[in-house]
């Protein structure tokens, strides 16, 4: 006869073994069984062998509700996994174990200051305590711990006396997060920034931009912003859509087994690619504006260069116009085409406008009576009117730097204003919410 169990992992774990048959002998049945076979359901990027090594559960062992129990608590600790359900049923060779398993997200590691080595090698050896590492980790858990483990065990190896850390922050090579590791008690100084677009030594603006990076304290977050801030858009706006910026590197002479110097160069490769022609741009899902009027919005004639910069600023300015007419919620997803024969781009976009808002009403705080008066006069939006984002944000202008504008000679002291759109997506209407103080 097989016997089935059916075991959840919640808020909390819990095992309960199916109440024993009446009994026919005076023997009590077995606690525990042979591990015979452990299978998993779920899976998106983890092997079952990975699952199996973190599960720390070894076929041919004995195990019941204790040793089950631990092993759903370790999977669940490392942060590799959002959800950990199993069932179990035993047979005459043993017992087997079936994890259903949901992997939670997981970010990109991120190595901040750490000159000493590149990220490949930095990789390998979490790799070789974490098998299961491909550049990613969970924002949390026992697995974050094990890779910061490895990277100090490297650094220690090398003889290196600094503390290795971790935090969670916003990628500063892309959207999202990322895991950032850095040491704590190193002293080292960007010395300088070169560059293999022989371009940006000839330009007076990228140097005096540099001003911005060199001297600091060596920091790879340092440099990916000014490349993102500062250096991509000098490419995007000729016309160098598709450029790639680093990754940066270190490049020292000398003996290599010395203690690195204080002050740090640094060479960014750069691969410009070519210059991209504007072809045009499709859109689909507007209905409140015309495609004529969108497209105008972009500010490019098909033959100009692909000004990048001009590009982003057209999107912003199509979600301007539309917030202009109500549209609080609008969505503009833009997706680029690139003909690399012709080096043309075209964009098809998608738009998802959303409700048109009217105006409901205005809550103030932080105001004397005669001062919200002021306020409520001055309002440009007439209740039950449509809601036009431009004059909402003019009029903070006003409060916040010309209050005579709104105030008049009425005596008012507040320092800053706290400004929300509290939206009502059913009934389609919006309060306004002001907070002076």
């Amino acid at each position: 006869m097989l016997r089935f169990y059916r075991v959840f992992l919640g808020a909390s774990l819990f095992i309960a073994f199916l109440p024993a048959l009446p009994a026919r002998a005076q023997t009590p049945p077995p606690r525990t069984a042979s591990l015979h076979e452990i299978r998993t359901e779920g899976l998106k990027t983890f092997s079952e062998a990975q699952v199996v090594t973190l599960s720390q559960l070894e076929k041919g062992s004995q195990v019941g509700k204790t040793e089950l129990q631990a092993a759903a608590d370790r999977l669940l600790q490392t942060g590799l996994f959002a959800k950990v359900n199993y069932t179990f049923q035993t047979r005459a060779d043993g017992l087997t174990v079936t994890f259903q398993l949901e992997e939670a997200p997981r970010v990109p590691i991120y190595f901040d200051n750490l000159p000493w080595f590149t990220d490949g090698e930095l990789g390998d050896a979490i790799r070789k305590k974490a098998p299961f590492f491909d550049g990613t980790l969970p924002e949390a858990g026992a697995a974050v711990d094990l890779a910061t483990e490895a990277v100090q065990e490297l650094l220690a190896s090398h003889q290196l006396n600094v503390t290795v850390d971790h935090q969670l922050l916003a990628n500063p090579l892309g959207e999202g997060n990322a895991q950032e590791f850095h040491v704590e008690g190193a002293a080292f100084f960007i010395a300088s920034v070169e560059f293999s677009d022989p371009a940006l030594a000839s330009s007076h603006v990228v140097q005096q931009q540099l001003a911005d990076v060199q001297g600091k304290p060596f920091s790879r977050m340092t440099i990916d912003l000014f490349l993102s801030e500062q250096l991509r858009p000098f490419y995007l706006q000729q016309g160098y859509l598709r450029v790639k910026l680093g990754p940066p590197e270190v490049r020292l002479t000398g003996n290599p087994n010395q203690k690195l110097p204080d002050q740090i160069p640094v060479f960014v490769p750069v691969s410009s690619g070519a210059i991209y022609h504007w072809k045009g741009s499709e859109w689909s899902g507007n209905s409140a504006l015309s495609s004529i009027t969108l497209s105008n919005e972009i500010g490019l004639k098909p033959g100009d260069i692909a000004d990048g910069m001009l590009i982003e600023a057209g999107w912003d300015r199509t979600r301007e116009e539309y917030g202009h007419k109500g549209y609080l919620d609008v969505k503009i997803d833009p997706v680029a085409s690139y003909d690399d024969q012709a080096h043309t781009v075209s964009y098809a976009v998608s738009v998802a406008e959303g409700p048109q808002y009217q105006y409901n009403t205005m809550v103030l705080t932080g105001l004397s009576l005669a001062a919200e008066g002021h306020v409520r006069q001055m309002w440009p939006i007439a209740p039950g009117a449509v809601f036009d984002k431009s004059l909402f944000e003019k009029f903070l202008t006003k409060l916040q730097s010309h209050p005579a504008e709104i105030f008049g000679e009425l005596p008012v002291h507040y320092e800053t204003v706290g400004h929300w759109l509290r939206t009502d997506s059913e009934k389609h209407v919006v309060d306004v919410l002001l907070d002076f103080k």
